[in-house]
């Protein structure tokens, strides 16, 4: 089917097909074109241009009038724990009162409080809830989205989680890569042996997904109090040999290397980076591995910000994501991970829309196909309400300024 989107305020992130990620002071530009309108083909952009060029033998079997509002590519959400079971709103409570995540984590919430309702929760059960919230992110303009394990933390627990974003992604037309994060933390039962539980992730988790094929990538949170970077490492290795593309967490509380180690291991992706050293970014300078933020983490559990500034001066990309998560970021909403990106990170609204948009699907392993305005491209569009300019979206951060969304081709009700 062909469907013409016509009168478009202003066309924002038109790109050509050689551009997979922005850095630097590139992050700065936001091509755009002004009047204009796009074409849809099934589920692919066709074409674009100013309404002053519209072909006149188009003969569309849809025709969408959008006068006074702003089309831009849907957003895509590179870091999400979207699949999980239960809440931890007593944890949430727990902070308000003074303790902090990782005392909380230490007396057995945390995570493993997350492990332990999940392994309690039928697959059946955690399907019903977790397709809730990509629903939810999907009305909120988000096109692509990875999803992690990692809170089953053993072997049929990580498994099951697996199954469920396999079946996520069967069911709905956003695009999902998925990600075997085994290596999330150390269960209760092995907290004095911590090789007993690598071995487990190395000799049994990983061999059964290698097999079945339920990953995209493999995580490790390198951590202080979880993954050292001799562990991480290790475990890396072992994805990669089994055809995982590293994606690591790191730099959430301590700096300890684990950067470095990404970076040897050629990782897609290092996530969170809310304490950063100088020699950091100068490690991260030419390399293939995106910085991913997490601006809405930090909100949400009063930590630093990962300084934006000082990584795209020094020339490096940047892209954004949720972390949606049980424990320090209930929420998908990438509109308001934007603009939080531009009120605390004092990124402009041109370079948190590139962050969130083409960065993000070069962290997915997805930008020849998401992430921009681009002949062939996936048709994954936001429609804007009828707005002043572009600057809106952030500096209106409490309102929900989407009209429509359209994904694959298709208007998601």
């Amino acid at each position: 089917m062909k469907t013409l989107i016509i009168n478009i305020k202003e066309l924002l992130q038109v790109r050509d097909a050689s551009i997979l990620k922005v850095s630097g002071d590139e992050m700065a530009i936001l091509p755009s074109i002004t009047n204009a309108y796009l074409v849809i083909d099934n589920d692919f952009i066709a074409d674009f241009g100013s309404m002053d060029d519209l072909p006149e033998d188009l003969n569309p079997e849809k025709c969408i009038d959008v006068e006074g509002k702003i089309v831009l590519p849907c957003w895509c959400d590179s870091h999400t724990h979207i699949v999980y079971a239960g809440h931890r709103e007593l944890e949430f409570v727990d902070r308000i009162n003074g303790l902090s995540y990782e005392e909380i984590a230490k007396r057995g919430g945390g995570i493993l409080n997350s492990a332990k309702t999940l392994n309690e929760t039928s697959e059946e059960e955690i399907y019903n809830q977790s397709k809730v919230r990509v629903e939810e992110v999907m009305r909120l303009g988000t096109g692509a989205v990875e999803i992690k394990s990692g809170y089953g933390l053993t072997v049929d627990g990580e498994l099951k989680m697996l199954r469920v974003i396999q079946r996520l992604s069967q069911n709905y037309p956003i695009t999902i890569k998925a990600t075997f994060l085994g290596a999330h933390a150390f269960p209760l039962e092995y907290k004095e042996n911590r090789k007993g539980y690598i071995d487990l992730i190395i000799n049994e988790m990983l061999p059964e997904i290698g097999t079945t094929k339920l990953a995209d990538f493999i995580d490790v949170f390198c951590e202080k109090e979880y993954f050292s970077v001799e562990e991480t490492e290790q475990i890396m290795e072992a994805g990669i040999r089994f055809g995982l593309k590293p994606k690591i967490h790191v730099n959430q509380f301590h700096s300890i290397g684990g950067i470095q180690a990404g970076i040897k291991y050629n990782a897609l992706s290092v996530d969170h980076l809310e304490i950063m050293r100088p020699e950091e970014i100068e490690a991260l300078k030419n390399t293939a591995t995106m910085p991913v933020a997490l601006p809405s983490c930090s909100f949400f559990l009063g930590i630093p910000y990962a300084p934006a500034r000082d990584m795209i001066a020094k020339g490096l990309p940047l892209a954004l994501a949720t972390d949606f998560n049980p424990g320090s970021t209930p929420s998908g909403n990438m509109n308001f991970v934007v603009a939080t990106a531009c009120i605390q990170m004092k990124m402009s609204p041109e370079e948190a829309i590139n962050a969130a948009t083409i960065n993000g699907a070069y962290a997915m392993g997805i930008s020849e196909t998401h992430g921009s305005i681009t002949i062939g491209k996936k048709a994954n569009l936001i429609i804007t309400k009828p707005i002043s300019s572009y600057y809106q979206l952030p500096y209106a951060f409490g309102s929900n300024l989407i009209d429509a969304v359209i994904i694959e081709g298709n208007v998601f009700a």
